[in-house]
């Protein structure tokens, strides 16, 4: 085993037990501390001011500086949270999370796509859909090192259960049995990939996945705009919209593309909305608008 992966899950730990041992408020503010302190000294800032950039044109550069020091404050107190999650509970105010929009589900469908983003702190949905008594598995990407990937799912599964699929073919055929099973699927989809479809995304072309649109399309089951949204430094708003309309084109292809623009248009104004809540780290848009950066 390389000792480099040793390190880094032992990283991990003291890192999740720190949390642990501070209180949720005390980790969550330490962890923003840090990250919105030294995170836009990152090399990887450089894609957050140019993803701004090309989502807010209109916007001058110390609005985008205060928007991705935001970013960098949120996914700090997003990542020492973790150890808390499991336990938070749903309340009418103060720590914990509440929830918007329950009239939207469909009335018994257990059988159901929700889609989301990286946006606020996404890891409260799970409590969401089991609130609902839904098993809601996931599609993730596991990290390089499997010790530190140990770690992560052994704090997830500590909580609301939520079978995890890693992201590939393996997972992608793990997920699917899921769905078809009556299951609940969960799917986080604002990131880049090299592959799937070109459509409209904060004003700019990007590739975009299909796999929400598809799946939906195969099993005829509701697909569900869900977010996150941090309304306090420990408080959280679990936002559920309707579901998606239906295309009836008559063609597969231009279903699934409608259906997905329809998923990049809910994310997008969720984004604009809170763009302090987003991860603008990564290479959301083509190569090459990167390259003017």
């Amino acid at each position: 085993m390389k000792l480099r992966w040793r390190l880094e899950a032992w990283g991990a730990r003291a890192a999740l037990a720190l949390g642990r041992a501070l209180g949720m408020a005390a980790a969550s503010a330490i962890g923003g501390a840090v990250t919105r302190t030294l995170g836009p000294w990152l090399g990887v800032s450089r894609v957050g001011r140019r993803n701004l950039a090309l989502a807010f044109p209109e916007r001058d550069a110390a609005w985008r500086e205060a928007v991705l020091k935001g970013a960098w404050d949120n996914l700090g107190r997003s990542m020492m949270e973790l150890p808390h999650l499991p336990g938070l509970p749903r309340t009418a105010s103060g720590p914990g999370w509440e929830l918007v929009g329950a009239e939207n589900m469909p009335p018994g469908a257990r059988q159901l796509v929700f889609f989301s983003a990286h946006i606020g702190n996404w890891e409260v949905l799970p409590l969401a859909a089991q609130a609902f008594g839904l098993t809601m598995g996931s599609l993730y990407r596991a990290p390089d090192n499997p010790l530190v990937d140990a770690v992560v799912r052994q704090m997830r599964e500590g909580g609301a259960e939520l079978p995890l699929f890693p992201k590939g073919s393996r997972g992608a055929r793990q997920a699917l049995k899921h769905l078809a099973g009556g299951q609940a699927l969960g799917l986080v989809v604002d990131q880049k990939l090299n592959e799937g479809i070109e459509l409209d995304f904060l004003g700019q072309k990007a590739m975009t996945a299909t796999a929400p649109a598809e799946l939906a399309l195969r099993f005829r089951c509701p697909l569900i705009p869900v977010h996150v949204e941090r309304i306090e430094k420990n408080r959280f708003r679990v936002v559920v919209e309707p579901p998606l309309p239906w295309p009836e084109t008559g063609d597969k292809a231009a279903d699934v593309r409608i259906l997905m623009q329809g998923v990049n248009d809910h994310i997008g104004a969720w984004i604009r909305a809170r763009p302090q809540d987003w991860l603008w780290l990564h290479r959301r848009f083509p190569r090459e608008l990167y390259r003017k950066s």
